[in-house]
């Protein structure tokens, strides 16, 4: 596709010179390489260098326009014959709009969710996807481990989270040629902030709320502002009249907004008081902390963990004033592992039913044909006598969310939780003893290894964890084995029938990171050929 540069300039209110009014722009790029012949090139600002260092490089590659902020380099000046150059006060900001309008203004044409969370996020978005298909909606989803345009899921290559916002734009224009109505975007708390801007452009129509924990301080500089990033997800319900021109409609359709909150978590208000729509929640405990806001809530309770998947009774609630009453009760089944996707499957169904106007309880029924994420709650079975889990969590509270459940299941038959696990390099260290300590809690052999050690020393890491596992003593039930397939070939040497090996902290990842060297890593081919090597 191609378009004028003016077509693409004004919605973001950059001035284009006259002289270039119709130059015709054949695709965008933020990194040089990318570049071919007829696109927009946009030097962005970076923690390490600048991108203004590599318009030279985008030049030579066909760039007919660059968007650049701060000064040239010396040998451009002057500029280059038949370029635009567009000085702005922020490029990676204005990108979204530029984008948006290259694109076609794709969030126009899609119902569009949007789930944030520190944790539970690709999870959610998997279940908004095969539940929407289930109901017969053709959609597509962008997430860290999977992304689809239309058709069956794919493996991402990238693992961001939520991608720059040309990515994101091209891959919801993608949808609509592929003829989706819908669309799910896995939105980071990076994404959401206006520092990034990724997505900026984007019309949210449904918005999840997860929680948020202690996470990505780098960034966001304090927890305050961590939050209030992530609560732009629910601001921008408020931002658009959601009415959508979707595939096949003659006239726009009028969507129903709405958010869904995790009323587990502390910043449930506060994330509901972000939008003026109306906001739905959901929760596991006995008696949820309701916010005044929220006038509808689901509670599963007699939530068990069984050896299919999870088994609940799910109680849609009322509240009047101080008042709550129960409108119903329904038995639900849950296709997948781990008492956390409960909260994942709810959220699910409480923008599905009103975004496309379905009874929540049929939508439950269809809990039971959900298939779990790739790396999250992963089993592997190849006929060893004992059990092998893969998960990608590696927060504090992601550990106390699996462990609990876990351990009242296998410890109720009288078996071993032998846990493996890390943490990441150049990150949060204060989350490093505390891993080990809701490790220790449940688990009855915890070996230590890498995750993602980066330049950091990577037996350093393995001592800050084994620090908070007080009641274990290292070299018998405390391992420390830096090399992760040797510790994974140690754990499943421990395990007697009926145990259970919880491989904790990669996931779906492809990677091991030292130093600045991604080694190519797969935990669940590693997993497999390790089982293979002892049957």
């Amino acid at each position: 596709m191609q378009k004028s540069l003016n077509q693409i300039l004004e919605p973001a209110e950059i001035e284009c010179p006259a002289c270039y009014k119709n130059l015709q722009i054949t695709g965008l790029a933020f990194d040089s390489r990318a570049v071919n012949q007829g696109f927009l090139f946009f030097a962005l600002p970076g923690v390490h260098t600048n991108g203004n260092r590599f318009i030279e490089s985008a030049l030579k590659n066909g760039a007919k326009a660059v968007i650049y902020q701060d000064e040239l380099p010396e040998n451009l000046e002057k500029g280059a014959d038949g370029v635009a150059f567009l000085h702005v006060k922020d490029s990676r900001f204005v990108m979204a709009a530029v984008a948006d309008a290259f694109y076609d203004f794709p969030s126009k044409k899609l119902v569009i969710f949007g789930v944030t969370g520190t944790e539970g996020k690709s999870s959610t978005v998997s279940f908004i996807w095969q539940l929407l298909r289930k109901a017969g909606k053709k959609c597509g989803f962008i997430s860290t481990v999977e992304y689809s345009l239309g058709g069956e899921a794919m493996p991402n290559p990238e693992h961001q989270t939520t991608p720059e916002a040309p990515v994101i734009c091209e891959k919801l224009y993608a949808m609509i040629q592929n003829g989706c109505t819908h669309a799910v975007v896995e939105s980071s708390s990076h994404g959401l902030s206006v520092r990034t801007n990724r997505l900026g452009s984007v019309l949210f129509d449904e918005a999840a709320f997860m929680n948020v924990t202690h996470e990505h301080l780098e960034f966001h500089g304090t927890h305050e502002q961590y939050k209030y990033d992530k609560a732009n997800l629910f601001r921008a319900l408020d931002k658009h009249d959601h009415r959508k021109l979707l595939c096949g409609n003659k006239e726009p359709e009028l969507i129903n907004p709405v958010g869904a909150v995790n009323l587990d978590d502390k910043a449930a208000g506060y994330f509901a008081e972000a939008t003026a729509k109306k906001v739905v929640g959901f929760s596991i405990e006995e008696n949820p902390n309701v916010p005044a806001s929220i006038n509808d809530y689901f509670v599963a309770k007699e939530i068990k963990e069984t050896a299919a998947g999870v088994t609940c009774v799910i109680k849609r609630m009322h509240k009047d004033g101080a008042n709550a009453a129960m409108l119903y009760e329904q038995q639900a089944e849950l296709s997948v592992y781990g008492t956390f996707n409960v909260y994942n499957a709810l959220a699910a169904t409480i923008l599905i039913s009103a975004s496309c106007g379905i009874d929540e309880r049929k939508i439950i029924e269809w809990w039971n044909t959900l298939k779990p994420v790739t790396g999250r709650m992963t089993v592997i079975d190849e006929g060893q006598p004992f059990e092998v889990l893969i998960d990608y969590a590696h927060t504090p509270s992601s550990f106390e969310t699996i462990f609990k459940p876990l351990s009242e299941r296998i410890h109720g038959r009288g078996s071993r939780i032998i846990a493996l696990f890390g943490s990441a390099g150049e990150r949060d260290t204060k989350k490093r003893p505390e891993q080990g300590r809701i490790a220790s809690k449940y688990a009855d052999i915890i070996i230590l290894t890498d995750e993602d050690p980066r330049k950091e020393d990577a037996v350093s890491i393995l001592k800050e964890i084994a620090a908070g596992c007080v009641n274990k003593t290292e070299g018998k039930d405390l391992l420390l084995i830096n090399n992760r397939p040797e510790a994974i070939r140690k754990a499943f040497s421990l395990a007697k029938k009926g145990d259970l090996v919880l491989l904790l902290g990669k996931g779906h990842e492809n990677s091991i990171i030292y130093n600045e060297t991604a080694t190519p890593y797969n935990e669940i081919a590693e997993a497999k050929a390790a089982l293979e090597d002892i049957l």
